[in-house]
């Protein structure tokens, strides 16, 4: 599996140029903290009484760019990947860990969900509302809401890295 390179957002572009571009930035950086782990190595915790793993922020965010992008943006029926009986409407999803989870098969969904919201996002504008708690959201608040719920879990993931293999940066 290789990392996506992270580029730097554009110092000088329009709006929805930069926010699309921050959230690819972090998107590269959560995968680039996984890079080169072992799975042991992705499932360990950070510190008691903490369960998030890398592993379980990477099955974490493929849930949220599932929920934002399909369920809310495009109103699609689509139901828990890592956790198929839980609430549809639960955000919190992905974080525990089965027995079978890997790198190997959470990747390639995550990757997936990015794919589908970016496909989902080039069909609206940034203006564009959907439905959202009994009001309407616009694409521009999910755009700044998943920029900000990736720079967070970055922050997580620089903690658990620096914990597995003193590895900060990136």
């Amino acid at each position: 599996m290789s990392t996506p390179e992270r580029a730097m957002p554009p110092l000088n572009a329009d709006e929805r140029t930069s926010l699309e571009s921050w959230l690819d930035f972090y998107r590269s950086t959560l995968a680039q903290k996984c890079d080169s782990l072992e799975e042991d190595q992705l499932r360990e915790t950070s510190a008691a009484p903490s369960p998030i793993t890398l592993l379980g922020l990477v099955q974490h965010m493929a849930e949220v760019e599932r929920n934002w992008f399909r369920r809310v943006l495009a109103q699609e029926d689509a139901p828990p990947i890592f956790t198929p009986d839980a609430d549809p409407e639960a955000t919190d999803g992905g974080f525990d860990l089965d027995e079978g989870a890997t790198y190997g098969k959470s990747l390639p969904i995550w990757q997936a969900e990015m794919d589908h919201a970016r496909k989902n996002c080039a069909a609206h504008t940034l203006e564009d509302t959907s439905p959202f708690m009994g009001g309407q959201v616009t694409l521009r608040w999910i755009y700044t809401h998943m920029i900000t719920e990736y720079a967070r879990h970055c922050g997580h993931a620089d903690l658990l890295r620096e914990r597995i293999d003193g590895r900060t940066g990136v």
